[in-house]
């Protein structure tokens, strides 16, 4: 049964077959070291969660998959949780507008208990579909970590549609900001400029047709630049963001939002020219491994 389990990704089960889904174990890994445990929030439509819930898994985490239904029914599930993901895919068919009803599903239902986890220190993830919930939610480009309120602010950012109106699947270069405050990316631009692999690791696959990031104005923007919000750009500004941007975090730093998928770049294997790279080349850690590799250091070091 724990090879069936395992082979199919499923994370969750796995656990539950070794007796450990019990809260007495939870966010400890098999050899007894501290291992921080991250849920990865799923409704009908999402389609990358197995990758999300890998990444955690690879970078030292324990994983959870959970349906919003079960969250929503018990917020206070939340508490267990270290970190906290949002996949990409197309929630509940993104009917209306992309990661519209996943994105106010969660405004209206969870915005307290996510803000609650923000103020103590839990770092969020949302990629692609998740980017796009998490800017609906408000919890990007966020508050304050000192702001009390339980109220969800109105949005500010969204992502619509390309500027070509159509959906653009592939790989496409990207520049980390180093002067981010975001946690999820601290140190990894000087890190990859200096790897073997150069602009070989400086991409990022992207698979969408709702990608182009607006603000409600222009000084949402200049907020954002200011308070080294933007954590990475495209190079080549595909689908017309604003200020070429693919991805920003809060002012704290802990809740990241990209429309380019990390967790589909977890072995130097997926680069689409991997068989050109030499061996130094793909020695490092793959770049979107060393993503949640910082979050979970950042958690293991509070």
């Amino acid at each position: 049964m724990l090879g069936r389990v395992w082979a199919g990704g499923n994370w969750a089960g796995a656990r539950v077959a070794l007796g450990l889904d019990s809260p007495l174990w939870r966010g400890f890994s098999s050899d007894m070291g501290v291992s921080p445990a991250a849920l990865v929030l799923r409704a009908a439509g999402t389609n990358c969660e197995q990758e999300m819930l890998r990444g955690f898994s690879l970078a030292g985490a324990l994983p959870t998959l959970m349906h919003v239904d079960e969250l929503i029914a018990q917020p206070s599930l939340l508490e267990r949780y270290q970190l906290v993901g949002f996949p990409g895919g197309f929630s509940y068919g993104d009917d209306i507008a992309s990661g519209r009803i996943f994105g106010m599903r969660v405004r209206e239902k969870l915005y307290p208990a996510l803000r609650a986890a923000v103020v103590r220190g839990v770092p969020m993830i949302g990629a692609c579909n998740g980017f796009q919930v998490l800017v609906q939610t408000g919890l990007l480009p966020g508050a304050p970590r000192d702001d009390a309120s339980t109220q969800a602010p109105a949005q500010a950012l969204a992502l619509t549609d390309n500027a070509s109106g159509r959906f653009v699947d592939r790989w496409v270069d990207v520049s980390y900001e180093p002067s981010s405050v975001c946690i999820w990316t601290k140190g990894l631009a000087s890190e990859l400029a200096a790897s073997a692999a150069g602009d070989d690791a400086s991409c990022l696959p992207v698979a969408h047709g709702e990608g182009r990031l607006v603000a409600s104005n222009e000084s949402v923007l200049d907020g954002l630049r200011a308070r080294g919000q933007v954590v990475l750009r495209y190079r080549d500004n595909f689908n017309g963001s604003s200020d070429a941007i693919a991805g920003v975090c809060d002012p704290t730093g802990l809740v990241f939002g990209l429309m380019p998928h990390p967790e589909r770049f977890l072995d130097w294997t997926r680069h689409p020219a991997w068989t050109r790279l030499s061996s130094e080349e793909r020695a490092g850690v793959a770049p979107g491994l060393a993503i949640f590799q910082k979050a979970i250091a950042w958690v293991r070091a509070m």
